[in-house]
């Protein structure tokens, strides 16, 4: 009988077949990619969502604003992988991998949802650093919880080469967060970006989460 994971004895290792290894680490590297895309489309949009969500005389007081929501996420970080990696631990990773990247979607999708500054003042700005809270504290369980998953799954003697993977899934996912604002900064014009397009790079990646 082949065991899954996480449901072995004390000093045994499951049997997993290359099939379920191949099936592991594609899901999980496309749950990274997009975790990651949803993380970094931000990053890349900063410039807009600075004129949007934090308006001030000083085009570039603007941006700093922008990239402090930012970096808000990553201050939440280490939370999020002190909470989620013992949670894996107890209740079994797979389940906790699909709660994050629900969350993380869901995060990213209500980014693209929101209501600018013009529209509802000063509670703009707050939503999206409490979004991005959310998205930080997500991504921090995401990557330790991913690399320990696959690393489990894989066998001794590739398990170095199965879970590099992970990193390069992330690499993707910014590869890809750059390559959305892009094509909107070539197929449209600036105020068609600020009035509504900025939203549909945040909308998709709810989507494909």
């Amino acid at each position: 009988m082949t065991l899954q994971p996480g449901t072995e004895q004390p000093g045994t290792k499951p049997e997993v077949s290359p099939a379920d290894l191949r099936r592991a680490v594609l899901a999980t590297s496309i749950g990274n990619c997009l975790e990651w895309f949803d993380f970094a489309v931000y990053g890349y949009m900063a410039v807009v969502l600075g004129q949007l969500f934090f308006p001030t005389d000083d085009p570039a007081s603007s941006l700093l604003l922008s990239f402090a929501a930012f970096g808000a996420a990553f201050v939440v970080r280490p939370l999020g992988g002190m909470f989620f990696g013992p949670l894996g631990d107890r209740v079994g990773r797979r389940g906790v991998l699909c709660v994050i990247i629900l969350m993380m979607s869901a995060a990213t999708f209500c980014v693209g949802l929101l209501p600018t500054y013009a529209t509802v003042g000063v509670l703009a700005p707050a939503l999206l650093v409490l979004l991005r809270l959310v998205q930080g504290f997500t991504a921090g369980g995401e990557v330790t919880g991913a690399t320990a998953f696959i690393a489990e799954y894989s066998p001794d003697h590739k398990r170095g080469r199965t879970t590099s993977w992970i990193q390069f899934s992330a690499t993707l996912g910014f590869f890809l967060g750059l390559a959305a604002p892009t094509l909107l900064n070539l197929a449209l014009d600036q105020e068609q970006i600020a009035a509504w397009a900025w939203r549909l790079p945040f909308l998709l990646a709810g989507a494909l989460g």
